[in-house]
């Protein structure tokens, strides 16, 4: 380790360490020793609770404090030395405090929501996997460790998402996140090498630090100059779209978004995390880690596509009956203003969009739930063929789940940006600076802000069709089924305990002693950029204002829409409620031509590889054989009929010769007598 930091900071980085390792210590004991234990919960708990204790410590010595980088040699490369070790600053305990806080009420809620399941520590051992993976992402000071933990948040997520293995949506599910994210995947390796190549380095801080390289490199000449060398310019933008493919793939951005609302498979807890600080929050931190190298046109891309998601998944949501797939929506449609926030220039919003809707969307998803579980507990002691999560089966809840019923509520409004609420100041301050940023934009990015102003108050609409049909009106399954046996309530404390944690945590204090201005909130300041805008124009006052007024307003009409009905209500028919119903067709687009395509053109690769490829090696397997069937003929009756013939010949020479070696003298005394004879009257003849 580095010898030159101070002793405070050695002892910081040993607890961040500590606090990372700890869930996976969870995971080897429950792999090992509790492999079919209902302890094995309870270990995983104890486990995210030390490191979330570990972790505010980190916190609070860290944070709005001098960043503490402690590395040493990884490994070497010829003369390349990769370094590897901690960073924390202020992004870092950020979210190392943010993962483990959420995680913590949701091994908790999981420890009775599970408790049934056959694979209950199993799913305890890829939680503690999970958990550990995003730890170790956000702490890490380099590109490769980044990359290995990035990897491995996206291979949990994958176990998780398809726990329920013996159902076929959920393989589908499952296989499905994992093709999308090896798309991003792919995109931020590509990053990584030409960042590699243009700065010699795979160290994050001094890469993206205060005095970094990037902050040093500029485009000129067609040229990408760094203090290294220079590359053409063109690898400094497709290391932008690799960057770009990562985070949309894992924050579900278009056009790789579809895989997330297909990821509710898995268990309703899983769903909590991965929506809330975990696998979706990864790419928003990937942009926030990477952000000083993109240029004001990259920024711009982001901005545009960030709204154009956002409001997408919005109107999706206004349609949708699946009561997870209407939060899997919000949390795409909220994940896009946090990537419009950046691009507009609002990291610090952003970033403090990122830590307020992990709290409220947790809680929602937590809701979810328990009215999920309980709606099942209804459908089977009825058997009754319906889907328990399907909000046209419910209605007035409120009654039998009070508990659940207030936790929905302020979840609701924080999502929706109600004051008082955390989500206020966090939505307020992105729209207030795309309004900014706005001003002298031309063309369609002057439409930017005020599509997400629209994005809002489409929020406000979907929130509340959820909240009336599920908690208002008559329970509507009891309606259709008047002699059905119905026992509901809110749990017990593993429940409620925390539902009670986030549904405080969805409140402003906990982030500002202000309840209007999202200035004064301590995580903005934590990332506040020197050229920050003060409040000094109408939009400061007048957008609070539109949001507020405009999103009560349609709430209390989806309140009339939905529960009195009478006035009047939505068509049901139409190309607009057939695009959102159906997703904008996207998915249908996939299937139909991307897919379709993929598979046609795999199967003609495989027909090639077959006939063609095989054919060809086939060929020469029977050109082999056949050479091989000349040249064992050629072998055995030429070459050895040759050798057969020579041995024949000095075989019969020897024989001949042998019957004049019979050993008895008469014989040798008559031969040398023919001889004589012989020369004798040959002799005669030629004379």
């Amino acid at each position: 380790m580095n010898p030159t930091i101070p002793y405070n900071d050695a002892q910081t980085v040993t607890l961040a360490i500590i606090a990372v390792v700890l869930p996976f210590a969870a995971f080897v004991v429950n792999f090992l020793l509790l492999d079919k234990s209902k302890i094995s919960g309870w270990v995983s708990a104890l486990a995210i609770l030390g490191s979330t204790i570990l972790a505010a410590n980190v916190f609070f010595k860290v944070w709005d404090n001098h960043t503490i980088h402690l590395q040493q040699v990884w490994f070497t490369i010829g003369a390349t030395k990769v370094q590897a070790g901690i960073l924390l600053n202020n992004l870092s305990v950020l979210m190392l405090l943010l993962v483990s806080v959420i995680a913590l009420p949701v091994h908790i809620y999981s420890t009775a929501y599970m408790k049934d399941d056959e694979g209950y520590s199993r799913y305890f051992k890829y939680l503690s996997l999970f958990c550990f993976s995003m730890l170790a992402l956000v702490v890490v000071d380099n590109l490769i460790m980044l990359y290995a933990f990035w990897e491995m948040v996206g291979f949990s997520s994958y176990l998780l998402i398809g726990f329920w293995f013996t159902r076929e949506s959920a393989i589908i599910a499952n296989k499905k996140a994992f093709i999308m994210n090896r798309i991003g995947d792919i995109g931020l390796l590509t990053a990584i090498i030409i960042l590699y190549t243009q700065f010699n380095t795979f160290d994050l801080e001094t890469l993206f630090g205060d005095k970094g390289l990037i902050s040093l490199s500029n485009i000129a000449n067609g040229e990408w100059v760094s203090a290294i060398g220079s590359i053409p310019a063109i690898w400094q933008y497709i290391a932008f779209g690799g960057i770009f493919l990562a985070v949309a793939a894992k924050s579900a951005q278009f056009p790789l978004h579809t895989w997330l609302p297909d990821a509710m498979e898995g268990p309703t807890s899983v769903s909590a995390l991965i929506h809330a600080a975990t696998m979706v929050a990864a790419g928003v931190f990937l942009l926030g880690r990477f952000y000083p190298m993109f240029n004001q046109a990259e920024l711009t891309v982001l901005a545009v596509i960030g709204c154009f998601t956002a409001f997408m998944a919005a109107t999706i949501a206004l349609t949708q009956n699946d009561l997870k797939r209407i939060l899997a929506y919000s949390t795409i449609s909220q994940l896009g203003f946090m990537v419009m926030a950046m691009g507009v220039g609002a990291y610090a919003s952003s970033l403090f969009h990122l830590a307020t809707h992990a709290f409220f969307k947790c809680l929602l998803f937590l809701v979810a739930g328990i009215v999920i579980h309980q709606m099942k507990h209804i459908k089977d002691d009825n058997n009754l063929n319906i889907d328990p999560q399907n909000i046209l089966h419910m209605g007035g809840l409120r009654k039998k789940l009070p508990l659940t019923f207030i936790a929905a509520i302020i979840g609701g409004l924080a999502l929706v940006g109600f004051p008082l609420t955390s989500g206020y100041l966090s939505k307020d301050g992105i729209l207030i600076q795309a309004f900014d940023w706005s001003d002298g934009k031309a063309g369609v990015l002057k439409l930017v802000p005020y599509v997400a102003l629209l994005t809002s108050w489409l929020t406000a609409f979907y929130v509340a069709r959820l909240i009336v049909k599920v908690f208002f009106g008559e329970f509507r399954l009891q309606k259709m089924n008047p002699h059905i046996h119905i026992h509901m309530g809110d749990g017990g404390w593993q429940y409620k305990l925390p539902l009670v944690f986030l549904a405080i945590c969805c409140l402003f204090p906990v982030f500002s002693y202000s309840p209007v201005f999202y200035e004064d909130a301590w995580l903005f300041k934590g990332f506040l950029p020197v050229n920050h805008l003060a409040r000094e124009n109408l939009y400061h006052v007048i957008i609070p204002v539109l949001v507020v007024i405009l999103s009560v307003v349609v709430m209390y009409g989806a309140y009339v829409v939905y529960v009195k009905r009478n006035s009047w209500s939505f068509p049901q028919t139409g190309s607009l409620y057939r695009l959102s119903f159906h997703e904008w067709y996207i998915d249908k687009f996939y299937n139909l031509v991307i897919v379709r395509f993929v598979m046609w053109f795999s199967n003609a690769l495989y027909w090639f590889d077959k006939n063609i490829i095989d054919g060809f090696v086939n060929l020469l397997e029977k050109i082999g054989i056949a050479l091989a069937g000349i040249s064992a003929w050629f072998d055995k009756h030429i070459v050895d009929g040759l050798l057969h013939l020579i041995a024949g010949i000095v075989q019969a020479i020897g024989n001949f010769a042998r019957r004049f070696q019979s050993g008895k003298i008469q014989y040798y005394l008559f031969s040398m007598l023919l001889v004589l004879i012989a020369v004798f009257i040959f002799k005669l003849i030629w004379t």
